[in-house]
């Protein structure tokens, strides 16, 4: 069984930074090897669609939308099957449930994305 964490949510001024990280786990006597191959953050605020803000490949090939070019950026760390979102220059835009998405791989069932159950980020004006 796999799983994805995330965690570092929270209250931040706007102009402020938070930084989000994600652990992807595997309940142990799953028997199998799993990959964690790319992994990503998505965002839902309020009355709106989730959207993808960043995601990385596991060779660290990064993408970022437009709307946090600049301002956010995305790392991994294999070895620990972690992802990170550093959040600089918050706005109030910012604002909604973030979630870790992940891509895992294992020879038995092939590729299967994963979703966590999100972390809230509010930004105060």
């Amino acid at each position: 069984q796999v799983h994805v964490v995330e965690s570092g949510g929270g209250l931040v001024q706007a102009g402020g930074s938070l930084t989000l990280s994600c652990a992807g786990s595997v309940t142990s006597g799953s028997g199998s090897i799993f990959r964690f191959d790319r992994m990503g953050w998505y965002r839902q605020a309020p009355g709106k669609q989730r959207e993808l803000v960043a995601d990385i490949t596991r060779s660290g090939t990064a993408f970022y939308s437009d709307f946090v070019k600049g301002r956010f950026t995305i790392s991994r760390d294999n070895a620990q099957n972690t992802m990170a979102l550093q959040m600089n220059s918050l706005q109030s835009e910012d604002i909604g449930v973030y979630y870790c998405n992940a891509d895992v791989w294992n020879p038995i069932r092939g590729t299967v994305n994963y979703w966590g159950q999100g972390t809230q980020v509010t930004v105060s004006s």
